[in-house]
């Protein structure tokens, strides 16, 4: 094969890569064509402190597409976006076309993120530190910093969620949620912020995001 298609062939891969899985910010669309009825949770009243609160009769489950959406728990937090990951392969992108690294408390602290040295990569949230050590008390970060997938309730919603930047501080409402698919494929969101590994992360229906 000649060295031009070859060169043509890389080109063309690394373009599909960067396309399909990036930290930009490219726009996004909701899969719910319409959307998809989200009522707001209870607000936090601290907003160092996400406040998650019981579903009760507030949103039930219901049909997207093949899958059955059921609301777990209502979730209401202001927080500083550490680091932001786009996504657009994967059956998780069907749903949760990004995924945001948020902190509360001591980890919304301006410049936090470099400080910790913050990346997402394949729906996981890394941090690290230098010879310094942490920043603030590792069970700190743990305990108030959280990778998010985000699921946009409707396209104003992913309009809005398309704009948030890393550093800003944004205040988030929605519902924490489990999807099962007919073919027996499922997500579910974790309930705890004091959880961490695989399953740690929350799997939120978001009916609204804002800067602050």
């Amino acid at each position: 094969m000649p060295r031009w298609l070859w060169a043509l062939l890389f080109v063309l891969t690394a373009t599909l890569v960067l396309a399909g899985h990036h930290g930009g910010s490219a726009p996004i669309t909701s899969m719910a064509a319409g959307g998809v009825s989200c009522p707001m949770p209870p607000a936090f009243a601290d907003p160092a402190q996400p406040l998650q609160s019981e579903v009760g009769t507030a949103l039930t489950p219901f049909r997207l597409g093949s899958a059955r959406i059921s609301p777990l728990a209502g979730i209401s937090l202001q927080a500083r976006v550490l680091h932001r990951e786009d996504y657009s392969f994967g059956t998780e992108s069907r749903y949760s076309p990004t995924d945001l690294a948020l902190g509360w408390g001591p980890m919304a602290a301006p410049g936090m993120a470099d400080r910790l040295q913050v990346d997402q990569d394949n729906r996981w949230y890394h941090y690290r530190w230098g010879r310094e050590g942490p920043p603030i008390p590792a069970d700190a970060i743990l305990r108030d910093s959280s990778n998010m997938h985000m699921v946009p309730a409707d396209d104003s919603v992913a309009r809005a969620l398309s704009a948030v930047r890393a550093g800003q501080q944004v205040r988030l409402d929605g519902w924490l949620v489990r999807i099962d698919q007919d073919d027996g494929w499922h997500w579910v969101s974790s309930l705890s912020r004091e959880d961490s590994g695989s399953g740690a992360c929350e799997l939120v229906l978001v009916c609204a995001i804002r800067p602050l």
